[in-house]
């Protein structure tokens, strides 16, 4: 989608930068302002299972898909560890960019849990469910931060102000705890509480890190020149999923290192990577030469769920498919037209939640949906 890439044809330019605008907007904490309007957010009904949700016939895997949210964008909603409550990320209320809410599995009982200030994503339940995490750049100003250059195709803001911060569930007692390097975001905890995962520009890279959920003893776990982000624990803790951008050419490497310098990302294509929690053992389970991101292992740590434009001769189309961890065994999971992402598997395999464009009022809108897991 750069001009630095001239061996793309203009045509296929202009594709891959809206489709990637639409897939990244959130993925899986990009953390960016949204470069589109967000339509009114409605209340949702009080029985929200005689909601009418489209589903196709070849979605086999899904049953009683429920929509939680109504209008504008709403994205990353993901379960605590006891399966009854999500936690997602919204622009409502007046905010001028996304902030972190809770809610019921029902789409009831939402509540703001960041600041109101700055720029937040990436938000995740502790196990205990005493305290979450997000990110957020409220330290540097009440305001939103500055969009990036878009003039030479999409790109995504690597705002040198994202730090990660716990609170109680009630959004109290924030405490800050990462202090070096810039931007640090897309964070989880393991399943133990004891470990958050996270990504960094720090080291000259962006680059996937474990510390204590109090912020001390950081480790690095990748160190391949390129971005790894987006990683999640499994439930079991035995692994780490995560995306990553490994530049394979000059042009590809001259670019990436041009938006570092420029606290920018600039993504073409990404693929999914596997390693055990101490960064050992890695092994990349697609090859699609897609957009493909926000990974999620099953409780089996068998499969993983993700999203992608993969078979998609326009590359405006993005559903939710499966893959065993060795990379076999590839499954088409969602089918409507338009977009499906941010998938995660409940503690106990019977439910996904996920973003889709799905049943939307207004274009550009994306809603949180329910649904049972049939495997």
């Amino acid at each position: 989608m750069m001009k630095d890439f001239m061996y793309m044809e203009k045509r296929d330019y202009k594709v891959m930068s809206f489709l990637l605008s639409l897939a990244l907007l959130f993925s899986s904490c990009a953390t960016m302002p949204s470069p589109f309007s967000y339509g009114p957010i409605s209340s949702p009904p009080t029985d929200i299972e005689n909601v009418p949700i489209p589903q196709l016939k070849q979605e086999r895997h899904l049953a009683n898909i429920q929509q939680l949210t109504f209008g504008g964008q709403n994205a990353e909603a993901y379960f605590s560890h006891d399966g009854t409550k999500l936690i997602f990320q919204s622009k409502r209320g007046g905010n001028g960019c996304d902030q972190i809410y809770t809610m019921d599995l029902n789409g009831q009982a939402v509540q703001m849990v960041s600041t109101g200030h700055g720029a937040t994503t990436c938000s995740f339940f502790s196990p205990n469910q005493s305290r979450l995490l997000f990110s957020s750049t409220h330290e540097s100003g009440e305001t939103c931060p500055p969009k990036p250059d878009r003039s030479r195709g999409y790109a995504w803001a690597l705002h040198p102000s994202y730090h990660i911060y716990t609170t109680d569930l009630n959004g109290e007692n924030l405490k800050r705890v990462t202090h070096d390097g810039q931007y640090n975001a897309e964070g989880a905890y393991s399943p133990d509480g004891t470990k958050i995962v996270f990504t960094s520009h720090r080291d000259n890279d962006l680059d996937i890190y474990t510390m204590n959920n109090d912020g001390s003893n950081v480790t690095r776990l990748t160190t391949t020149y390129g971005y790894d982000g987006g990683p999640f624990f499994s439930w079991s803790g035995n692994y780490i999923v995560y995306r990553s951008f490994h530049p394979k050419t000059e042009a590809e490497r001259e670019s990436y290192r041009e938006g570092l310098a420029n606290s920018i990302f600039r993504p073409t294509w990404l693929e999914l990577f596997v390693m055990t929690p101490d960064g050992n053992n890695k092994h990349q389970v697609t090859n699609l030469g897609a957009a493909t991101f926000a990974p999620f292992l099953h409780p089996n740590d068998k499969q993983i769920i993700f999203s992608s434009n993969h078979g998609d001769p326009k590359g405006r189309k993005f559903s939710l498919f499966l893959v065993n961890i060795d990379g076999t065994g590839l499954e088409q999971v969602t089918f409507e037209d338009g977009f499906s992402s941010f998938p995660m598997f409940s503690p106990d395999g019977r439910k996904l939640v996920f973003v889709s464009s799905r049943n939307a009022k207004s274009p550009r809108e994306f809603n949180v949906f329910l649904a049972d897991w049939i495997p």
